[in-house]
C-alpha cells in the first residue's frame, strides 16, 4: 500500500479517537499543520505537524498514558514508520518533538506553566524536563530547531471548533516531500 493511503487509512481509523485534551486526533494534526502553514514553514515542517503523533496510531499508543500510565514512545514509532518514505527534514522533527518539550520545560518554567493536563502527564511519563546535560545534547543535534517549532505548532493544535483544511487537501503536499 502507499503510504500516504497507509497514513490516510490509520487518520480514519483512529482519527477520532481522544488522547486526553479537548480535540480528537485528526483535529490535534491538521490544526498543528495549520499553524506551521500559517507561520510561514517550509513544506517539510508543514508535513511534520501534520505526521508529528502518527505513531499514536500503532500499537495502541494513542492514550496509553491516560489508560496505563506508560509512555508508548509514540514519535518513534511514528518516525519509524516514516523514515523509509520521507525526508530526514520531515521524520527528524517527528522523532525530537517529545524531546523538544522536555527540552522547553527545562530552560522556560512559564512554558511548563502553561502545558495542558494531558501534555504534563505525558511528560512526567516522558522522563520529565531534561537536566541541563541534557538540554544541552539536546539542543546541539541537528533538526533541534525544527523540532522546537514543531513543538509550539503541537501545543497550539488543541482547540475546539477551529476551521481548517480536512486531511485530503495536505495529499499534495505530502506527495511532494515524500522520497
Amino acid at each position: 500500500m502507499d503510504i500516504i493511503d497507509e497514513i490516510f487509512g490509520l487518520f480514519a481509523q483512529y482519527g477520532d479517537l481522544g488522547y486526553g485534551e479537548d480535540v480528537n486526533q485528526r483535529e490535534h494534526a491538521l490544526q498543528a499543520a495549520h499553524f506551521a502553514r500559517e507561520a510561514g514553514e517550509p513544506d517539510m515542517l508543514v508535513a511534520a505537524a501534520l505526521l508529528h503523533d502518527v505513531g499514536q496510531f500503532l500499537n495502541e499508543a494513542g492514550d496509553a498514558a491516560e489508560r496505563e500510565g506508560r509512555d508508548a514512545r509514540h514519535e518513534m514509532g511514528g518516525a519509524a514508520l516514516l523514515a523509509r518514505h520521507f525526508p530526514e527534514a520531515v521524520v527528524a522533527p517527528i522523532r525530537l518533538h517529545v524531546a523538544a518539550k522536555r527540552y522547553l520545560c527545562a530552560i522556560d518554567p512559564a512554558y511548563h506553566d502553561g502545558l495542558s493536563t494531558a501534555s504534563r502527564l505525558s511528560l512526567r511519563l516522558q522522563g520529565g524536563p531534561f537536566t541541563p546535560e541534557e538540554a544541552e545534547a539536546f539542543i546541539r543535534q541537528p533538526h533541534a530547531g525544527e523540532a522546537l517549532r514543531l513543538r509550539r505548532y503541537d501545543d497550539l493544535g488543541k482547540r475546539r471548533d477551529l476551521a481548517v483544511l480536512g486531511l485530503e487537501a495536505h495529499r499534495a503536499l505530502l506527495e511532494s516531500v515524500r522520497l
